[in-house]
């Protein structure tokens, strides 16, 4: 691949506020990368590295969208100019696909630059194995997996060769080959070409051996540290880790949770399965012949790799999908007026049953503000006020959201609409809470955050189905283990 003349990026006091909020998204960050670094932009989530990647990418808007200080600038032209230029892959891998076949999302891209015809479908294929994504380039968009869409999008960046790449958590939703395939495609591009790359991503371990660089934002504006990774680590390694950072080699300290066995028939079952299949869309199946059951006051992991079906189990367990074959069932105990099949129930029945935490959490926003949106559920179970502002409360408190509570929820990072979306269903108190990608997006606080409430509801006597591709997540969730092969 041939790629743009590697950028060179300044920022000089720069920052954001988005309108609507008081606080600015982030502020005074100044800094200078050389054409062809390789920067991990590392910070607290919600310490703007988003922001900063979307001002980079010149999409921030005009003045009615929120208000600028300072300056940033590529190749000393704003980056609103430089468009073609800088490639950027957005944490939501939705909001980065346009058209609903693969190749022609794919060549959206390249179309859009002027590129010659006869040269797109070279640039598709080579993008595509790139990042490892083989399937049919009729293959519609919507019928792919979250780590499918997040490789796409990738794709489409790569196919335009860019001489900046920016990359919001481009591993986020991907299973440990997926993460390989992605890891090994930046690191072949950015080498042949010498393109500039700058990566937000929770997961250092994974990148910090491709990079030169270690920017670290600070929450309350400016930079925490920077310079080379094996120094800024060393030197703040305490700091970073209290700010939220995940330093590599730094253990968590949480409780390990106990394995549950299949065959333990002390443990009573919150929902069962037999000969089950499950399918996003009607007739195509993508597991079948499935015997599971979901203990009781336990975690149940399903995992798998990208594609396997885990969120099309998810949200089928959870009722919000039919089953294709066999039948999903509650305990008794949890049964609605016509049984206890759960998608028989009503979602006010579902809404003390069993919660859903989607894997996109845009998804399962309603209201204007963080509190308002909380207080959905506990309305809706017709709950007083007095009740409904205590949980509020207490979530917002809990999942460090108190500061944001008449914040846009659309507004807030990914990491913490993840800690809403997931607040937005414990708030309802149901006895089940299925979570699909619990952990996405967080920083090291907000994840021990957010595991540390999911073991404190399984003490409740609660029952908690996680799909997830974190290790650490199974670790200290423990329980039960629901493991899925390729998709039939």
């Amino acid at each position: 691949m041939t790629f743009a003349s590697p950028a060179r990026v300044q920022a000089a006091g720069w920052g954001w506020r988005y309108a609507g909020r008081k606080r600015p998204a982030v502020a005074d960050v100044s800094f200078t990368i050389e054409p062809g670094e390789r920067v991990l932009l590392l910070g607290a989530s919600g310490a703007g590295k988003s922001t900063l990647l979307a001002g980079l990418a010149g999409v921030l808007g005009d003045d009615d969208e929120g208000e600028r200080t300072g300056s940033l600038r590529i190749d000393g032209a704003a980056p609103e100019s430089r468009h073609g230029q800088v490639g950027l892959v957005l944490q939501d891998p939705d909001a980065g696909i346009v058209l609903s076949k693969v190749g022609d999302d794919v060549a959206f891209g390249c179309e859009n630059l002027g590129v010659a015809a006869s040269e797109i479908p070279g640039r598709v294929a080579e993008a595509l194995d790139a990042v490892g994504l083989d399937v049919p380039l009729h293959r519609p968009t919507k019928a792919l997996s979250g780590g499918q869409k997040q490789r796409l999008v990738l794709a489409g960046v790569l196919a335009m060769r860019p001489g900046l790449l920016l990359l919001d958590e481009p591993t986020a939703n991907l299973d440990p080959e997926g993460v390989r395939e992605v890891r090994a495609s930046v690191e072949r591009a950015v080498a042949s070409t010498g393109a500039t790359l700058i990566v937000v991503e929770h997961r250092t371990p994974i990148w910090v051996d491709l990079m030169t660089r270690v920017i670290v934002l600070a929450a309350d504006g400016g930079l925490l540290a920077d310079g080379a990774p094996d120094q800024v680590f060393a030197a703040h390694g305490d700091v970073l880790a209290d700010a939220g950072v995940w330093v590599p080699d730094r253990g968590i300290d949480l409780p390990v949770g106990e394995q549950v066995a299949a065959s333990d028939v002390l443990i009573a079952d919150a929902l069962t399965a037999s000969g089950l299949a499950v399918a996003r869309e009607p007739g195509v199946v993508v597991q079948a012949g499935l015997d599971l059951r979901v203990p009781r006051a336990n975690a149940t992991v399903i995992t798998g790799p990208n594609g396997a079906g885990k969120s099309t189990l998810a949200l089928t367990l959870a009722g919000l999908i039919p089953e294709q074959a066999g039948e999903v069932r509650s305990a008794p105990e949890l049964a609605g007026r016509k049984g206890t099949r759960p998608i028989r129930w009503t979602s006010r029945e579902l809404l003390t049953r069993i919660g859903m935490v989607f894997q996109e959490p845009e998804h399962q926003f309603l209201a204007q503000t963080l509190r308002d949106e909380l207080a959905v559920g506990p309305r809706a179970l017709g709950w007083d006020r007095a009740k409904t502002d205590a949980v509020v409360d207490e979530l917002l408190e809990r999942l460090g959201l108190a500061p944001l509570a008449l914040a846009n929820p659309f507004t807030l990072s990914g990491g913490q609409k993840r800690r809403l979306s997931v607040a937005t269903v414990l708030a309802g108190a149901p006895e089940v809470i299925v979570l699909d990608e619990p952990t996405f997006g967080q920083d090291r606080r907000g994840w021990i955050s957010l595991v540390a409430l999911l073991q404190d509801e399984i003490a409740r006597g609660r029952s908690i189905i996680a799909v997830t591709h974190d290790d650490a997540v199974i670790r200290h969730l423990g329980g039960h283990r629901i493991e899925l092969g390729a998709a039939s």
